[in-house]
């Protein structure tokens, strides 16, 4: 095998690995890494051999999550029409399902500088598409109202794939229909202790 060859096939391999991690971990976060490698179908040394931890493995789920985050909020910023863009974003991170592993993830290990600087990214496009249609919200909707927003959806969870994906767009709709329409909104929004609790200790 040349050597492109086997760079193809060992990044196949990480995403089998990546695959089965994030399945083990969504059904139990606590579980061992040898539960991915069984998962995957490889030995426990060729997991260790990419991934020197769990802590490793389950930081690099978050920041991969991340990175789609980051990608589809930045295609949306190209978009023109204010509501629709945010509408696009939205509906891309639901869709990639990036928040169910993330915050399920939160506080299982320390996030490093790259993470940080990542998600720091992050709610800077986020916050940016908000406030590019935030004419056309409630009156007192804020960005932390999306961050909730995007977790309600990621609890909607059934056994078939294609059926959650279905009832999130469902539910999806409401949600942003509830947040274009209407009156004030009751009751003060999040606060940031409230959204980052989770990542205040790990155990």
């Amino acid at each position: 095998m040349t050597t492109a060859g086997r760079t193809r096939q060992a990044a196949r391999n990480n995403e089998v690995i990546l695959a089965a991690a994030r399945e083990v971990f969504l059904a139990d976060k606590r579980a061992p890494i040898s539960a991915v490698a069984e998962r995957a179908g490889v030995g426990i040394s060729a997991l260790y051999r990419r991934y020197a931890s769990k802590e490793d493995m389950l930081r690099t789920l978050c920041h991969d999550g991340l990175q789609r985050f980051i990608a589809e909020a930045e295609q949306a910023m190209a978009i023109p029409g204010d509501w629709a863009a945010f509408e696009q974003f939205v509906r891309g991170v639901v869709d990639a399902d990036v928040h169910s592993l993330t915050v399920h993830l939160a506080g299982t290990f320390p996030p490093d500088e790259q993470l940080t600087a990542d998600a720091t990214r992050a709610n800077i496009l986020a916050e940016a598409l908000f406030d590019r249609a935030r004419q056309d919200m409630r009156p007192g909707a804020v960005p932390a109202d999306l961050t909730m927003l995007l977790e309600m959806c990621a609890a909607a969870r059934v056994p078939d794939p294609e059926r959650t994906r279905e009832l999130r767009g469902r539910y999806l709709t409401m949600l942003l229909d509830g947040l274009r329409r209407g009156g004030e909104l009751p009751g003060p929004a999040p606060t940031v202790e409230e959204l980052n609790w989770r990542w205040i200790s790990t155990p």
